[in-house]
């Protein structure tokens, strides 16, 4: 197995030595040995790796050196809305309310059948929660008003009513 000699020969060990993390320190062994000039199935037999994974790692080196040992990052969880339709649900999100939602304040299972109904987008409520939470919004929000509520009758009400 050909490994391309980045480092000089001595600095595997000490870069293993060093090493804090337990993978990484297992992956620059297999370089190590590797370079020792051990096929990929008796560097797999030392370092627990499979034939395959020592391939993969020894050609990783070649291809990038020492960063090429490095995880690489992943792609993570796609947003539920692209940017355009995201957008139009913040709009809803912020204009409240409609009259053909029924309630006085929006809940969680709302904005799950918005997400539903206009967007076509299935999640479960924790996953409406959490998508809202990373758009900057909190589940905390002041008590509904009913939009037919008398405000002015409403303060009478918490004047002449008790405090005890």
């Amino acid at each position: 197995m050909h490994v391309e000699p980045h480092v000089p020969e001595a600095e595997p060990d000490r870069l293993i030595a060093r090493e804090r993390h337990a993978v990484r320190a297992r992956r620059l062994r297999a370089v190590r040995l590797a370079l020792a000039g051990l096929d990929a199935p008796t560097v797999a037999t030392h370092t627990g790796y499979s034939r395959r994974s020592v391939q993969t790692w020894v050609g990783r080196y070649n291809a990038a050196g020492l960063p090429g040992l490095e995880d690489a990052p992943g792609r993570g969880a796609r947003p539920p809305l692209d940017a355009d339709r995201e957008a139009r649900f913040r709009a809803r999100v912020e204009a409240g309310p409609t009259a053909a939602d029924g309630v006085a304040a929006l809940r969680g299972e709302d904005f799950r059948r918005v997400l539903r109904d206009d967007f076509g987008v299935a999640r479960t409520p924790s996953a409406v929660y959490q998508y809202l939470h990373r758009l900057g919004y909190s589940s905390l929000a002041p008590r509904p008003r009913h939009p037919k509520g008398d405000p002015a009758k409403r303060a009478a009400f918490e004047k002449n009513s008790r405090t005890s």
